[in-house]
């Protein structure tokens, strides 16, 4: 969801995909912490099938050399119909 509360990218998973991440940098931002920070990311997904393009959208804000340990988990559903993606992200302090 966007600042306003708004669904972004309803049916584009990869837009809602890039959402999720933006909004993860922004939280992180906010606490003085970047992805870099990020230890272990879980991922939720309605569908499995769209594992590669998240890993794919998750691969452009993570870094590749020392990647946080992450978890996939297909779900029946998530808080609203239109969502297609949810990312939970623990973040550590140096």
């Amino acid at each position: 969801m966007n600042a306003q509360g708004e669904v972004v990218g309803a049916g584009d998973f990869t837009a809602q995909a890039r959402q999720v991440f933006g909004n993860l940098r922004l939280a992180l931002a906010e606490v003085g912490f970047t992805f870099e920070h990020v230890v272990k990311l879980t991922l939720f997904l309605t569908d499995m099938a769209d594992l590669p393009q998240l890993r794919a959208v998750r691969d452009e804000f993570i870094d590749l050399a020392r990647p946080p340990a992450s978890s996939a988990v297909q779900v029946a559903a998530l808080v609203r119909p239109e969502l297609l993606v949810e990312v939970e992200a623990i973040a550590a302090a140096p």
